[in-house]
């Protein structure tokens, strides 16, 4: 599917707030790229790291976040197991707690124009990835003419428009 289009515009978002022993969020990050090609993914875009505070609970440690853009011969159910695999090889204990804290969160963003309600298969596109600016913001870095298939309006747009995590920012950018 994914390997029919060039241009299909698949997005996969990264998180992580609980880094592993010694590692920075850049070494996280680097090594799901890694690991990303190695399982046959095409990167094509990659988005600076932005933070933000956790969210529900701006308690819990500060997230790091990026959105990468791909090209995979793979269908979305099996790009979000794969996504899910390594996500359990990093650490992630999935115990059925929303929004904790996780080493990391990989989330199958959109998949081309496809829509999908999760019957057979992932949500698709995300189904609260547009009122998140950690989301947003990356995405519109590297896509900001991306139009999401249901709502219609760009990536840019939604960022500007978002209503969770507003607080997020490019890291290269944080204040001195």
């Amino acid at each position: 599917m994914a390997g029919e289009d060039k241009n299909m515009s698949v997005f996969i978002a990264y998180g992580s707030n609980l880094l592993s022993g010694p590692v920075t969020a850049s070494q996280a990050f680097s090594e799901v790229v890694k690991n990303l090609q190695a399982r046959g993914l095409i990167v094509n875009r990659i988005s600076r790291l932005w933070s933000s505070k956790a969210w529900p609970n701006p308690d819990d440690p500060t997230y790091v976040n990026a959105v990468l853009q791909v090209e995979a011969n793979l269908q979305p159910a099996e790009l979000l197991l794969l996504l899910h695999d390594l996500e359990r090889e990093a650490g992630r204990v999935r115990d059925g707690r929303l929004n904790a804290p996780r080493v990391l969160d990989l989330d199958l963003i959109a998949y081309g124009e496809l829509i999908m309600s999760g019957e057979n298969g992932p949500i698709l596109p995300h189904p609260r990835a547009a009122e998140r600016a950690f989301v947003m913001g990356p995405l519109a870095e590297i896509a900001p003419d991306w139009v999401h298939p249901q709502l219609k309006q760009t990536a840019a747009e939604l960022f500007k428009a978002a209503t969770v995590g507003t607080d997020a920012y490019p890291l290269d950018t944080a204040a001195s």
